[in-house]
């Protein structure tokens, strides 16, 4: 019995974001970096002022006229550019969700109680989602919700501003609360 052979995959092509060296498929390009008298240059003349320091000719922007290109190690600016990515990400913000959760026979000590909480979530720069849940034939008093939720709007009135109004879905009536943004004055 012989054994049979799996064809061979052919090897994945990863696409370079960047056009380097002889990728390059304009005439003229703009030569920027370091140890380089900026100026505009034939693509050979470029390219052999490259080869010259022992570095890549890396097109960085392909729109401009003439298409601007950077004299580095290409592998060093890759990885640069993969740092400074994970940076922005790092330092986009993130919106925090709290829940606070009521019933409609919710008294008003537990309400005051939520309430701080709720004021500290905002102080923090969260969001709050206030909802009340409705159990069983509880449903039917959908304005004790509204009045709750809308007593705890009023509540919170210095800390944040109502980004939906109370909204029934389903058994659950629901309301978003994002902080006010403070203006620091210099």
């Amino acid at each position: 019995m012989a054994l049979q052979r799996r064809p061979m995959r052919p090897p994945r092509v990863v696409e370079e974001p960047y056009r380097i060296n002889e990728r390059i498929q304009a005439k003229q390009v703009r030569v920027v970096g370091e140890n380089v008298e900026q100026g505009v240059y034939e693509i050979q003349q470029a390219r052999a002022l490259a080869q010259g320091q022992g570095l890549d000719l890396v097109e960085i922007s392909p729109n401009a006229v003439p298409p601007v290109c950077r004299i580095v190690d290409y592998s060093k600016f890759k990885y640069e550019q993969k740092k400074k990515q994970k940076e922005i990400k790092s330092k986009a913000q993130k919106v925090v969700i709290k829940e606070i959760r009521f019933g409609p026979n919710t008294d008003d000590h537990d309400f005051d109680f939520k309430l701080k909480h709720a004021i500290s979530f905002l102080k923090e720069g969260a969001k709050v989602k206030a909802y009340v849940q409705f159990v069983g034939r509880a449903i039917v008093f959908k304005e004790r919700g509204v009045d709750i939720l809308q007593r705890f709007s009023k509540g919170l009135e210095e800390h944040g501003k109502i980004e939906s109004e109370p909204k029934l879905e389903g058994k659950r009536m629901t309301m978003f609360i994002a902080p006010k943004v403070v203006v620091v004055k210099k």
